[in-house]
């Protein structure tokens, strides 16, 4: 589990895609050690276990399943990437509880910059609206917003400039595929509320 407060960004360093799978090595300021190798680390926002560490390089195996919902069958070698180790119980949570299940992709419709922020416009999905809620929480690429608007084919948010000098936002341009992870807190009221 994650909380949606990126730190670190990496660089993927080569990604090697099959109709059935990906591998994945991204390297990065994120000082992972051979004793991590198993652990969970959020990689734009998809929960990845980590196979292997080589000084600053980290490999990822990306399932099918990952590999179909997620943006990694857009992405190439030199791309950045989000990266969030897994919480540790009895810490902080400054963001919300993000498992890193990518419910879906979404585009990037328009980008409107306003001073220093960014108000970003996305289309998703018809069938996921029901899990946008306004004033919410959704996972954007592992990143923790707020839906600050919704709009007749998706959503809107606000992003602040700390997170984007801090996560991959800060490159996205209008008809960018971005990760959805719906609120999971909403997901379960809608799905037992049936």
């Amino acid at each position: 589990m994650f909380n949606g407060i990126i730190k670190k960004m990496g660089t993927i360093k080569t990604i090697k895609s099959s109709k059935n799978n990906c591998l994945l090595e991204i390297s990065s300021s994120l000082k992972l050690s051979k004793k991590e190798i198993g652990s969970s680390i959020s990689c734009s926002g998809a929960c990845l276990t980590l196979e292997s560490v080589y000084q600053n390089d980290s490999k990822f195996f990306v399932s099918k399943e990952t590999y179909s919902k997620t943006i990694f069958k857009f992405l190439k070698k030199g791309n950045l990437v989000n990266l969030e180790r897994s919480l540790i119980y009895g810490k902080r949570v400054s963001g919300h509880f993000v498992l890193g299940h990518v419910d879906t992709t979404a585009i990037i419709k328009k980008i409107v910059v306003f001073g220093k922020s960014w108000s970003i416009n996305f289309k998703t999905p018809q069938k996921y609206k029901k899990y946008l809620i306004y004033k919410g929480s959704i996972t954007i690429n592992g990143v923790s917003l707020t839906v600050a608007k919704l709009t007749y084919d998706g959503f809107n948010i606000v992003v602040i400039p700390h997170t984007l000098k801090l996560t991959n936002l800060f490159f996205a341009k209008e008809k960018d595929f971005v990760n959805v992870e719906f609120d999971i807190l909403g997901k379960y009221i809608i799905n037992n509320c049936k």
